[in-house]
């Protein structure tokens, strides 16, 4: 079994149990709400039967959030997850509206009000030890596999089981003579599930509009990368997150900009490791390798000519010396173009090494784009007993 296949099960069966328990209170609590007359325990019933609803939401958002990445969807579909917990936040929202109303509406009217009886009194005891428990075993999971969804279903149980609190509160106190209480505490739990709800909701809005990481945490990536041996310095360094734990990097780096591709693309994968060996719930780091600071707008030009064309231009103002060319490096810079010019001499012909350097140079001289050359010489080995000064760069 797969990894999302596990993670998948596990939210599935934990949820089930939850669904089981719900199920169970919400006939419970409807039942004794209106044979008992009260309406805080009517309310709260209402409140098990969304999450039954939410429970539902989390059942469908986990099997389609732990699928594998496809062509559709190449980052995943972990903000299945995340649309389900705005689902379920709005859910509340609407629940805790229509329960704040009709809670009004009766203490407005005296001759609404319900008057409890002594045995809701037990059902919103019960409530409270199941409502509990199901939100211990649903947070120990969810902590355990590090799922937000399960998590917020988790909060889901224990705004339950504290709104059977309040409902208890308000039971006691019309049982009690005080027969407003019961109504207030119906008033009291919809605003607690409104609260929830726009906790949910809103986190979840705040991961769909791709909301970045706290500067705390941005502070930590900033100095794993810095550390990395190579970079020089980073900049547009920009994180989303998926699934409510899935971190998503994007970084440019500075390196030197003499150093080669592999080189500079050994350094990138290294940032890319630290990042994520140091950071666990990263699981994407996009990281793009600069030679200059290319927030500096001077440091662009793109009418620079590509390497086919600046290499035509130049071969044919070199033929006249005879020598091949054995390649040629190109340094898009600071808005200009260093070339670096590797020739290969053969012992026969061995020219004098600095009328060679001159003889590219001036050729080269009138190229408006290239504002350097640097000429490099290998030899074969019948000249490697010549001195040194003979081989070198001008």
């Amino acid at each position: 079994m797969s990894k999302n296949q596990e993670r998948y099960t596990t939210i599935r069966n934990v949820t089930l149990v939850g669904v089981v328990g719900n199920i169970l209170m919400a006939i419970l609590k409807l039942w004794f709400g209106v044979y008992g007359k009260s309406q805080a325990l009517i309310a709260d019933g209402l409140h098990s039967l969304s999450d039954l609803i939410s429970d539902g939401m989390v059942l469908v958002a986990a099997k389609y959030g732990t699928a594998v990445a496809d062509i559709d969807h190449p980052y995943g579909h972990a903000r299945f997850e995340t649309l389900a917990t705005v689902a379920i936040g709005a859910l509340l929202i609407l629940v805790a509206i229509g329960m704040f109303i009709d809670a009004s509406r009766r203490l407005m009217s005296p001759d609404l009000l319900l008057h409890p009886s002594k045995v809701t009194i037990i059902v919103a005891i019960l409530s409270i030890l199941v409502k509990e428990a199901l939100y211990q075993y649903t947070i120990y999971v969810a902590k355990k596999i590090q799922s937000q969804l399960l998590k917020a279903n988790a909060w889901h149980h224990r705004s339950d089981a504290i709104s059977s609190v309040i409902v208890l509160v308000g039971i006691t106190g019309s049982i009690a003579g005080i027969a407003w209480l019961d109504a207030v505490a119906a008033i009291g739990v919809s605003f607690m599930i409104a609260h929830v709800g726009w906790s949910l909701g809103w986190g979840g809005v705040s991961e769909l509009v791709d909301t970045g990481l706290d500067k705390k945490q941005l502070a930590e990536l900033k100095t794993i990368i810095k550390s990395t041996d190579g970079v020089v310095t980073l900049h547009e360094l920009r994180t989303r997150k998926m699934g409510g734990t899935n971190i998503l990097v994007d970084v440019h780096i500075l390196v030197n900009s003499k150093i080669t591709v592999s080189e500079g693309h050994q350094i990138g994968e290294i940032v890319r490791r630290n990042l994520m060996a140091k950071i666990a719930n990263i699981t994407y780091v996009l990281v793009h390798i600069d030679p200059e600071n290319d927030e500096d707008v001077h440091h662009t030009n793109f009418s620079l000519p590509s390497r086919s064309e600046i290499t035509k231009r130049l071969q044919q103002r070199w033929q006249t010396i005879g020598i091949p060319v054995e390649h040629i490096n190109l340094h898009y810079l600071s808005g200009k173009l260093t070339v670096d010019v590797y020739l290969s001499l053969q012992a026969q012909n061995f020219p004098n090494i600095q009328a060679l350097s001159q003889s590219f140079t001036q050729l080269t001289i009138n190229e408006p784009d290239i504002k350097e050359v640097n000429i490099y010489y290998s030899v074969t080995p019948q000249l490697n007993n010549l001195p040194a000064q003979f081989f070198g760069e001008n």
